[in-house]
């Protein structure tokens, strides 16, 4: 079976994960949470600090979670979180999507935040998630869409943050724009019953723009993305910190509007 190829983009930066802690089930997942019963046993891959993880564990409280990422050193952050929030319904491992551990028809939900974007062959990670998944249960994955972000006013900056992103991320073998994708990869991994939405994160008052804009302006000249961007030659440290620098004069601005779109899948498995 296939493993990763891909090289997760953002790494976990300080910057990265204050992005990733402030993801909820509620602002990250609420496309799903309506199919959930209490009894559920799901398995939450690609669970970086564990914020969404615990938020599902504390609605299935007779049930069971189950996550997994394919970075061991943020596990540890996750374990805290479920520690902090006294739950006990919910485990930790390392996995790789493109070959789950796990037995056929094991998990009532499968679910991936954040996650196809960021693997070399997203359809069969599809594949391996719905193999996973009881008959009866569901495959729920949302992603963001990078060509479809927008914001207002108008800032070449930016405009630069986005070509080089996408230029980055495809070059780690990634799909930056895996919003608008993710119906036509269920359908290519063989999903026949999809409700496809979509929903946006916008950032609008004085301290979300402070903050979204502050944590691209620190990603972009200290993350492991700064490092991917420098050593693949896609920009210079000086183009970095333009960049930087653009994020934090969009910021300031009074009438700053940003949006972030979100493609979204809920697959059912017949039973």
């Amino acid at each position: 079976m296939s493993k990763e190829t891909a090289v997760y983009t953002h790494g976990h930066h300080e910057s990265v994960l204050r992005s990733h802690t402030w993801r909820t089930a509620a602002n990250s997942a609420a496309y799903l949470l309506d199919s959930l019963k209490p009894h559920m046993k799901i398995l939450d891959i690609g669970c970086g600090p564990g914020t969404i993880t615990a938020d599902l564990a504390e609605l299935v409280p007779d049930g069971h979670v189950t996550a997994v990422d394919h970075a061991p050193g943020i596990l540890g952050q996750a374990r805290a979180t479920a520690t902090e929030r006294g739950l006990e319904n919910v485990e930790f491992a390392v996995a790789d999507v493109h070959a789950l551990d796990y037995p056929d028809d094991t998990f009532c939900v499968v679910h991936a935040h954040q996650v196809l974007q960021h693997v070399g062959d997203p359809v069969r990670a599809l594949r391996e998630m719905y193999r996973v998944t009881k008959p009866g249960g569901f495959v729920a994955v949302r992603d963001a869409d990078y060509a479809a972000m927008t914001w207002y006013p108008l800032s070449e900056g930016l405009d630069d943050w986005l070509d080089l992103y996408r230029r980055v991320a495809r070059a780690n073998g990634g799909e930056p724009d895996a919003g608008r994708r993710l119906k036509s990869w269920a359908l290519r991994a063989g999903f026949t019953d999809i409700t496809a939405s979509s929903s946006t994160w916008c950032y609008a008052t004085a301290e979300e723009r402070a903050w979204w804009s502050g944590l691209w302006a620190d990603r972009t000249v200290a993350s492991a993305y700064a490092d991917r961007a420098t050593e693949g030659g896609h920009a210079t440290d000086g183009q970095l910190r333009a960049v930087s620098d653009a994020w934090r004069e969009w910021g300031r601005r009074e009438d700053a509007w940003f949006s972030v779109l979100h493609g979204e899948i809920l697959c059912r498995k017949p039973a």
